[in-house]
């Protein structure tokens, strides 16, 4: 971080406060210690911590649009693509572990709280529905491309959950490993509608 200006230090720290400790609970104090500067300094680039979130919201989304836009790049095939999104839980399984998604723990806080920026921070997982659909469409999918993309991400925030309350990683290397071979029956299966339904648990424990 070292060629970061003081905002963005702020807002990179304060990011992952909020992820590690909740919005809530991490206060002014807490993001200036972890970066060392005077609370002069800190005031002079945000007066609030709403203001300091909104910057938090619109990093996550420059940086969840770069992942995707790599992921575009990368991938030849849509289905690699969406197998990128899947198995995202497993390169961050320590994470997710200990803190859970940073994207739907921080949604469901705000929820809780009636914050204001929920909707700001609900469209990090509106970029992840409509990229999901996308690469549905293209692999043949179209008529029920936004059913599957919104089964993707039901499963990725149902397995960072479980996997946060009983800190099991084995189990979310688990779940990826069935959810890839659901995709590979999706594309098998592209003129059926059956395989919009959830995949069968089949799979060793």
């Amino acid at each position: 971080m070292s060629n970061l200006t003081t905002r963005e230090l702020i807002v990179e720290t304060a990011d992952q406060l909020f992820y590690q400790q909740g919005f809530e609970h991490t206060s002014f104090s807490h993001i200036a210690g972890a970066i060392s500067i005077s609370r002069g300094n800190f005031y002079h680039h945000f007066k609030t911590k709403d203001e300091i979130l909104d910057a938090v919201i619109r990093l996550r989304l420059a940086k969840t649009q770069k992942m995707l836009d790599q992921w575009e790049a990368e991938g030849k095939h849509p289905r690699e693509r969406i197998q990128s999104f899947i198995q995202i839980l497993v390169m961050n399984k320590k994470d997710i572990k200990r803190y859970g998604c940073p994207v739907g723990t921080l949604c469901s806080e705000l929820a809780k709280l009636n914050h204001g920026s929920l909707v700001d921070a609900n469209a990090l997982l509106t970029l992840f529905r409509t990229w999901l659909r996308k690469q549905f469409v293209l692999l043949g999918r179209e008529a029920d491309a936004d059913q599957l993309a919104m089964h993707v991400l039901a499963f990725s925030q149902g397995v960072a959950t479980l996997a946060n309350a009983f800190k099991d990683e084995k189990f979310i290397k688990n779940e990826v490993n069935q959810m890839l071979d659901w995709l590979k029956r999706c594309e098998e299966n592209m003129s059926s509608s059956e395989s919009a339904s959830a995949p069968e648990l089949t799979g060793e424990r």
